[in-house]
């Protein structure tokens, strides 16, 4: 079912809010995750996003997830399997007070290619303050031509956001990716 797309303005609490999650992943699952991230446009001081946090978390192999389901489950969090990416788990967790979407778990095991490109993405826009808000500019006209349908404006940004994650991955020096 298509979501209405929504950018707002940055909002300083995101972060607090995906350190809060952090925090609830590795306390009701110790030792499940790896490293967990902070990423997409929320992650970056400034750009105007949908408000919804996006985590990367690592694991050891995708199959640890199979017993932490549950406990995943407890903490609101509604596994998607892969959606449409190979390699990745997904999750979503919805606000309990307002049922809206508040936030994406996106679980690689470690040293899966996307692990490095997201995170290369992630930096670059926090580095260059010019490619942020040319990706800022990119969401807007995104959002114009698809306000009702969040699946169109992500396929309408895809190539913006591919050009400049494979650039990025280049300048961290990885070679091989996977699309995000």
């Amino acid at each position: 079912m298509p979501r209405p797309v929504v950018l707002v303005a940055h909002d300083p609490a995101w972060a607090a809010r995906a350190e809060g999650l952090i925090v609830s992943l590795h306390a009701v699952m110790p030792g499940v995750f790896g490293a967990v991230h902070h990423m997409g446009s929320t992650a970056i001081p400034g750009l105007a996003a949908k408000p919804v946090i996006d985590l990367l978390a690592e694991v050891e192999g995708l199959e640890a997830l199979e017993g932490a389901r549950g406990a995943l489950a407890g903490l609101g969090w509604r596994w998607r399997g892969e959606n449409g990416l190979a390699g990745r788990r997904y999750f979503t967790r919805n606000d309990p007070e307002t049922g809206t979407r508040a936030a994406h778990l996106h679980v690689y095991a470690s040293g899966d290619p996307a692990i490095a490109r997201h995170l290369a993405f992630r930096d670059r826009l926090r580095a260059e303050p010019a490619t942020a808000d040319a990706y800022a500019q990119e969401k807007a006209r995104c959002a114009a031509l698809h306000p009702d349908d969040s699946a169109a404006y992500a396929a309408c940004k895809q190539a913006w956001t591919d050009g400049v994650a494979a650039e990025a991955v280049r300048g961290v020096g990885v070679r091989s990716y996977v699309r995000f």
